[in-house]
């Protein structure tokens, strides 16, 4: 079986054709970076705008790299919860009428369990059941995941997603967007320890929830000094940059690492995936190996080439069509996170 998968809830115009051995015959992503890098953030008018112009070309590209036509396709896939409205409605109308034009099923994929499903394919065994942290500019949430499409959520960030954090921090220090790698080299150079910001809410064990606006603002107080707010006429010496990177990477890093491993003693788990644009990070990813070999804990790190938005992952939908879940024309786009169990 093969099937086309689509994504576009965010700022990446994907499509992939998969088959349901986990082979990749084609994965196509056409980046937004440029549009909203002068922004310091993704535009969704702008995003919305780009997947029109963008989402035909992508997906003929992505069938005529698997060397196939509409007509070999086994289903669609789109992910159409979460993310920006207007970015789910155009993968999402896409996808139903291609499913109208062939008669072909559709299928329904939550971005956020297929961040985590990039962890099965790159293992190419079970991963399930596992504690599943997804972070990555939109979303910091953890979920106990009892098979591939059981997802129970545990928690999130209650206001800035990590990677939303990073790439302010970068646009105050003058890195550029998107944030995460400018911000991560140029930590390499500074000290960790240099300035002790606030790891919100991971002292907390009574939730598995995350904060970091004042994380983000505590570094804004400290480039431009106590009580004031302004810091357009701060000047930054390398060295402060670096040592600035370093300790807010720490701060977000550490409260990743708290909050995974209070899931995993919380619900007894002994596997851990980890997905999302921030799941990239290496600080991140050496520091949750460090803690899971110590604690005898399984752990799977998405690849980099799966981290950020894809539709690769959407390979979760042959899970989904294997248990006979599909949906009808009238599927529409969910853009709120959306917690229960799915």
């Amino acid at each position: 079986m093969q099937i086309l998968t689509i994504e576009t809830t965010c700022d990446e115009t994907a499509a992939a054709v998969v088959t349901d051995e986990l082979c990749v015959r084609s994965s196509i992503v056409a980046s937004q970076d440029q549009l909203h890098r002068r922004f310091a953030g993704v535009v969704p008018e702008i995003a919305a705008r780009a997947h029109l112009e963008r989402i035909l070309p992508v997906i003929d590209e992505a069938l005529t790299r698997a060397g196939i036509k509409l007509a070999d396709l086994d289903a669609i896939a789109v992910a159409n919860t979460p993310g920006l409205a207007g970015s789910l409605l155009v993968g999402l109308v896409a996808a139903k009428t291609l499913c109208a034009v062939t008669g072909k099923p559709l299928v329904a994929i939550n971005h956020l369990h297929a961040h985590i499903y990039a962890c099965r394919m790159a293992a190419r065994r079970e991963v399930f059941p596992c504690v599943g942290l997804i972070a990555s500019g939109g979303h910091t949430s953890l979920y106990h995941c009892s098979g591939a499409t059981d997802f129970e959520y545990l928690g999130g960030t209650i206001d800035d997603a990590a990677g939303e954090a990073f790439d302010k921090v970068a646009a105050m220090l003058g890195l550029g967007y998107p944030g995460g790698p400018p911000i991560s080299r140029a930590a390499e150079h500074g000290n960790p320890r240099a300035f002790h910001f606030p790891r919100g809410l991971a002292t907390d064990r009574s939730r598995l929830d995350f904060s970091f606006s004042g994380l983000k603002t505590a570094v804004r107080y400290a480039i431009a000094g106590p009580g004031k707010p302004d810091f357009s006429h701060a000047r930054l010496s390398t060295e402060q940059i670096a040592d600035l990177a370093a300790s807010f990477q720490e701060a977000v890093v550490d409260s990743l690492v708290t909050k995974s491993l209070l899931a995993l003693e919380r619900t007894g788990l002994g596997t851990l995936c980890l997905g999302g644009g921030v799941a990239a990070n290496r600080l991140l990813r050496e520091r949750l190996a460090t803690e899971t070999r110590q604690r005898g804990i399984e752990l799977h790190i998405a690849p980099a080439e799966l981290c950020t938005d894809n539709a690769v992952m959407g390979a979760i939908a042959f899970e989904r069509l294997r248990e006979g879940k599909l949906e009808s024309l009238e599927l529409d786009a969910l853009p709120g996170l959306v917690r229960h169990r799915t």
